[in-house]
């Protein structure tokens, strides 16, 4: 009599679940631009996305916690001045990734088919790559950012070091389908991958970039035309594949054991999804076991999408919750240059995130990012401090008017509890 074995993971039942309505956000023409790319980027604060323009491309970014409400530090006019510009490729640019723990330390691709990584501090162009005889699809880079792999439309994946400025190791055509491909490094330095067969069937891979031959997996999915869109968790070593034009997402777990790559779940909806963004962990609700969170992009809205994991404790899950990656660099620009590697500064999901100690930085030249522009001068003022924009300055007389209203509301109340306590106190009421 056999007897069927389940795999144990904590992850086995992971449910999707779309946000409310009013929780999403509405009148948003996405851009119709035929560029296989997500057309969405989310960090804890804000939520960015490409949209349709006249003259050139635009984003549009929002803040995740109340639309119509200005953030702190945020302008009260479109941003039109940039504070540094970037000039060196000779064709438009398509991918924009920063460094995952260097400070300013940016990387560009574009139809140039030119890698470019710049110091955006200083404004300068610190390593340019040209071993690409065509179209990139992608970049991504490893964990502490020593190397990061390409897919391009010659078919080929290599890994590259940018620092000696050359490919380290190549794979030609890890799928053989001549549709793109996507790849991205794991935590443990493999490259998972997605691509198509020879018969157009939607492919993925995982792969040892120092033995290329054959496959760690290969696992065909499904018949379609749309691009998987790989986002990778580190830290439950997760991986979430949206293909553009589909409406589901599908999750799967790498683990060290066959078959490597095992399918979790997939969430279904009814509208197919034009692009997606991530949320870094940072800012996923802890308190209800949310492990992950999406944000899907339809033709004229973006709906959240919530990754949880159901428990039946409100205590903090130290399992789903390791140490996450934080947003401080640790790596400034110049030791990145010369060739030390640290890993990501790592933050605990318990109490939320608390920012180190500031430390001693050394730079060697300017940074220009320090600086802020200045605001424009729309009226004058006396007293010779920096002014405000009209729309800004309406906006505080009307919250004066509105507090005067108030005070007086309010003193015209203690004036008739007086008289009352008045009466009382002498016997007359």
């Amino acid at each position: 009599m056999s007897r069927s074995i389940v795999r144990q993971s904590k992850f086995r039942h992971v449910f999707g679940q779309a946000v409310k309505t009013e929780q999403g956000y509405d009148d948003i023409r996405v851009s119709k631009v035929t560029w296989d790319s997500s057309f969405c980027a989310v960090n804890p604060k804000f939520l960015a996305v490409i949209v349709e323009s006249s003259g050139g491309g635009a984003f549009l970014v929002l803040p995740l916690s109340k639309v119509w409400q200005i953030p702190d530090q945020m302008g009260t006019q479109p941003i039109s001045e940039p504070i540094v510009v970037l000039e060196g490729h000779s064709k438009r640019v398509g991918i924009v990734t920063w460094h995952p723990t260097a400070r300013n330390i940016l990387l560009t691709a574009g139809s140039d088919n030119l890698i470019i990584i710049w110091n955006v501090g200083t404004g300068e162009a610190l390593i340019s790559m040209d071993d690409h005889p065509d179209l990139i699809y992608n970049v991504s880079w490893n964990r502490n950012g020593s190397l990061f792999c390409t897919t391009c439309k010659d078919r080929r994946l290599r890994v590259c070091d940018p620092r000696k400025r050359e490919v380290v190791a190549e794979r030609m055509a890890p799928h053989e389908g001549i549709r793109p491909m996507r790849a991205i490094f794991t935590r443990d330095g493999n490259l998972f991958t997605t691509g198509f067969t020879r018969m157009s069937q939607r492919e993925l891979g995982l792969w040892d970039p120092t033995h290329f031959e054959e496959p760690i997996a290969l696992l065909e999915l499904d018949t379609s035309n749309g691009v998987l869109l790989p986002y990778y968790d580190p830290d439950t070593n997760m991986v979430y594949l949206c293909g553009k034009g589909d409406s589901s997402i599908r999750y799967f777990e790498i683990t060290e054991e066959p078959p490597y790559v095992h399918y979790l779940s997939t969430f279904s909806s009814k509208e197919p999804q034009r692009g997606m963004g991530f949320m870094p962990k940072r800012g996923v609700d802890v308190s209800k076991c949310e492990i992950a969170r999406l944000y899907k992009l339809h033709d004229k809205k973006c709906e959240p999408i919530a990754m949880t994991v159901p428990r039946k404790s409100d205590l903090f899950q130290d399992d789903l919750y390791p140490d996450t990656a934080g947003p401080d660099p640790a790596l400034e620009p110049e030791e990145w240059l010369e060739g030390r590697d640290e890993d990501p500064i790592l933050q605990s999901m318990r109490d939320g995130y608390v920012p180190p100690k500031s430390r001693e930085l050394k730079v060697a030249r300017k940074n220009v990012l320090d600086s802020r522009p200045t605001p424009r001068r729309s009226m004058s003022s006396r007293d010779g401090s920096a002014n405000l924009p009209p729309q800004l300055v309406d906006w505080l007389l009307e919250e004066v008017k509105n507090l005067k209203a108030t005070v007086l509301s309010q003193e015209k109340r203690i004036c008739d509890l007086e008289n009352k306590l008045s009466k009382y106190t002498n016997g007359t009421a």
